[in-house]
């Protein structure tokens, strides 16, 4: 990590088995942002709901290393196939997190490891 970024305290990763609440807080077919408050630090992701399975990233695109929603939750295009930085206009893949369209063709979002257990959305 570097200076710049330990000095804002932003991390890129997360323990597992931390609880981040019910499925049902996100419906099918959309995104949730989390931000969770670990020690002095910050971690910014959001988690995809596709039916009973999700899935997770860090909340930073390849392309110019910024949060990729400007507005709260509204990661994934109209239709819900892709998700959009909605700075550049990159989308990438849901399943993989790999951008086929826009700045950064090739590069992938930074996984966050999650899953769906007993209804509930924990970090894996």
């Amino acid at each position: 990590m570097n200076d710049d970024v330990a000095a804002l305290g932003r991390i890129w990763s997360t323990r597992a088995g931390i609880d981040l609440g019910p499925l049902d807080l996100i419906p099918d077919g959309k995104a949730r942002s989390y931000v969770l408050q670990i020690g002095a630090a910050r971690f910014h992701g959001f988690v995809v709901r596709k039916g009973e399975a999700v899935v997770g990233y860090v909340d930073r695109c390849p392309h110019a290393g910024l949060p990729l929603a400007q507005a709260l939750d509204q990661y994934l295009t109209p239709d819900g196939d892709l998700i959009m930085c909605s700075w550049h206009g990159a989308v990438f893949t849901v399943e993989e997190g790999t951008c086929v369209g826009g700045p950064c063709v090739g590069a992938r979002l930074s996984p966050w490891p999650v899953e769906a257990r007993e209804g509930r959305i924990v970090t894996a």
